[in-house]
C-alpha cells in the first residue's frame, strides 16, 4: 500500500537533508520530484498542480532556504499539504430519532459494495447498535446469498424477498423500492436502529442504474448515502465517484482493497475532486477490517513517520483487555513465562498483516525493507513459533531450561521444524524475558527513557545490532559461567 510513492517521498526529503546549504533551485527541484511521484501514484493532474503548487509557495515562503534543517521543514510543509488534501473527515454516523437511521450503500460491482455493508454492519455492531441489512440489489441472485450469508456471519438480521429478484431480465419498476421500504419497517418492527442498504451495482455507470438509484434516494430519503470504490482501480474509481454525486448527492466515500498494491491515486483524489471526504478504508478481507479514516495517520504513513495513533486505536480495539492487563501486572513484576510470550504473540496477531503494523511504528517500515521481511515471511514465522508452543508439554512450556537436545528434536518433528527454529524460538523468549525483567526492574526515568527509544524507531538502544544492549537486573550480560551453568541445566 502507497509504497512507491512513500519511497520516492523519502528519496527527495533525503536528498535535501544532505546538503548543508540548499538553494531556491534546489527546493524548486525536489517539489518537481514531488509531482511526478505523486503523477506515477496516479494522482489526479489538477490535483497534483494544485498540491505542488501550495507547497512550492509555502515552502519559499518559510525560508526553506536558511533553515539550518531544510529536509525537516520541508517534510513538515508537504505532511500539512497531504493532511489538507485528503481532509478534514467526520466519521462519525449520525443517527436519528426514531430509529431507524437508514445509511444507502451505493457502487459498481467488483468494488466490494456487498462485502462492504457486511463490515459496516459489525462496525456499527461494535458500536452498541443494532443494524439489519436489506438486499435491494436485485439484478445479481449471488449478491442476495452473499448478503444472507454475511448477515449469518456477523450476527445481524438480513431482509431479503426472493420474489423480487430478476434471475433473467430486467427487475421489476419499483421492486428496489419495494425491498427497501420493507425492510425499514421490518427494522421497526424488530427494533433495529441502523438499517443498511445494499442497493444495485453495475459493471459500469448506465441510465438504468443510476435511475433505479435516484428512485430509492427519492423515495426513502437515506440519511446517509456512502459510495464504495476500489482504490486499486485509481482515477477511474474518481470518475465514478464525481458521476455518483452528480446524480445522487453522496455523503462520503469507502475505499476498499486498501491491502493491496495500489499506488494511492484515488485516495489523494477523491476529496478534491469530488468534493467528499473519504470516511472508510476496506484494509482487508475479514469483516473486521473496515477502519475510520485518519488524514493525519495516512499522512504520516505516506512519509514513512508511521501512525501511532492509529496503532493505539487498532489495539485498543483488537486485544482482549483483560489480558493485557494481566500481562502488564506481570511485567511490571519482571515475571514473564513462555505462555505469556505466546499469549503477547497471539495479540499482535489481531492487529492485522506484520508489514501493516510495522508500517505504523515510526521506523520500522525501512527496518523492514531492510531486512527484506514480506508479510508472508512474518506471518509464516509466527505460525512456526506458535505449532512449536503448541508441541511441548506443559512441563516443558512452565520450565523451558529442560529442553535439552532430545526434547527439541522430538518438538522440531511434532511441529514439521527445523530443530534450529526451535532453538531460535526458545532464544526469542529468552530475550524478551530479560527485556521485560529489565522493565520491571527499571524506575519511572528507565521507562521514560525507554519510551523516547521505542517513539523514536532507536532499536540500537534496544539491544539490535549497533547499539548496547539494555541491561537487565544482574547489571549486565551473562559471563561464561553463569552460561556454562545455564548449559549444565539443560
Amino acid at each position: 500500500m502507497l509504497e512507491a510513492l512513500s519511497d520516492r517521498l523519502s528519496g527527495v526529503f533525503r536528498g535535501l537533508s544532505g546538503r548543508g546549504k540548499i538553494s531556491e533551485e534546489n527546493v524548486r527541484e525536489a517539489m518537481r520530484e514531488v509531482r511526478t511521484a505523486l503523477l506515477e501514484a496516479d494522482v489526479n493532474l489538477k490535483v497534483v498542480k494544485d498540491f505542488t503548487d501550495r507547497a512550492l509557495e509555502k515552502a519559499l515562503g518559510q525560508e526553506v532556504i536558511r533553515s539550518l534543517q531544510p529536509g525537516q521543514l520541508m517534510v513538515k510543509i508537504v505532511y500539512d499539504e497531504l493532511v489538507e488534501l485528503m481532509g478534514p473527515v467526520d466519521t462519525q454516523i449520525y443517527f436519528v430519532q426514531p430509529p431507524p437511521t437508514i445509511i444507502m450503500m451505493c457502487g459498481l460491482q467488483g468494488s466490494g459494495k456487498t462485502t462492504t455493508c457486511g463490515k459496516l454492519a459489525k462496525y456499527l455492531l461494535a458500536k452498541g447498535n443494532h443494524p439489519m441489512l436489506a438486499a435491494a440489489d436485485l439484478q445479481r441472485p449471488a449478491a442476495v446469498e452473499q448478503l444472507r450469508v454475511l448477515g449469518e456471519q456477523v450476527g445481524v438480521p438480513v431482509y431479503t424477498d426472493p420474489g423480487k429478484v430478476a434471475p433473467h431480465g430486467e427487475v421489476a419498476k419499483g421492486a428496489a423500492v419495494a425491498v427497501c421500504r420493507a425492510a425499514i419497517q421490518q427494522a421497526r418492527n424488530n427494533g433495529s436502529d441502523v438499517v443498511i442498504l445494499d442497493t444495485a451495482g453495475r459493471l459500469h455507470i448506465d441510465d438504468a442504474l443510476m435511475a433505479e438509484l435516484r428512485d430509492v434516494n427519492a423515495q426513502l430519503n437515506p440519511h446517509q448515502v456512502f459510495l464504495v470504490l476500489d482504490s486499486m482501480s485509481g482515477q477511474d474509481a474518481v470518475n465514478s465517484a464525481k458521476a455518483f454525486n452528480e446524480q445522487l448527492e453522496i455523503d462520503g466515500l469507502i475505499l476498499t482493497k486498501f491491502d493491496s498494491d495500489t499506488r494511492g491515486g484515488a485516495l489523494l483524489s477523491a476529496k478534491m475532486v469530488t468534493g467528499k471526504p473519504v470516511k472508510f478504508l476496506g484494509v482487508g478481507e475479514k469483516l473486521d477490517a473496515l477502519e475510520e479514516f485518519r488524514p493525519e495517520g495516512m499522512a504520516q504513513r505516506i512519509l514513512g513517520m508511521g501512525d501511532i495513533v492509529g496503532l493505539v486505536s487498532t489495539a485498543m480495539e483488537k486485544f482482549d483487555s483483560e489480558e493485557t492487563a494481566r500481562l502488564q501486572a506481570k511485567m511490571m513484576k519482571g515475571e514473564f513465562t513462555l505462555d505469556d510470550f505466546i499469549s503477547q504473540l497471539t495479540q499482535v496477531r489481531k492487529l492485522g498483516p506484520m508489514g501493516k503494523v510495522m508500517g505504523m511504528i515510526p521506523g520500522m517500515s525501512d527496518l523492514t525493507k531492510q531486512m527484506n521481511m514480506s508479510d508472508g515471511d512474518v506471518e509464516g514465522q509466527m505460525g512456526r513459533m506458535q505449532a512449536i508452543y503448541n508441541s511441548m508439554n506443559r512441563k516443558e512450556r512452565g520450565n523451558p531450561d529442560l529442553l535439552d537436545g532430545p526434547r527439541r528434536r522430538r518438538i522440531a518433528r511434532g511441529a514439521g521444524v527445523e530443530l534450529t527454529e526451535v532453538s531460535q524460538f526458545i532464544k526469542q523468549f529468552e530475550m524478551s524475558r530479560d527485556m521485560m525483567r529489565a522493565v520491571g526492574g527499571m524506575g519511572m526515568m528507565g521507562k521514560l527513557k525507554l519510551m523516547k527509544h521505542l517513539m523514536k524507531g532507536d532499536l540500537a538502544s534496544l539491544g539490535m545490532p549497533g547499539g548496547p544492549m539494555i541491561k537487565t537486573k544482574k547489571g549486565g550480560h551473562m559471563d561464561k559461567k553463569d552460561r556454562n551453568k545455564k548449559k549444565k541445566r539443560r
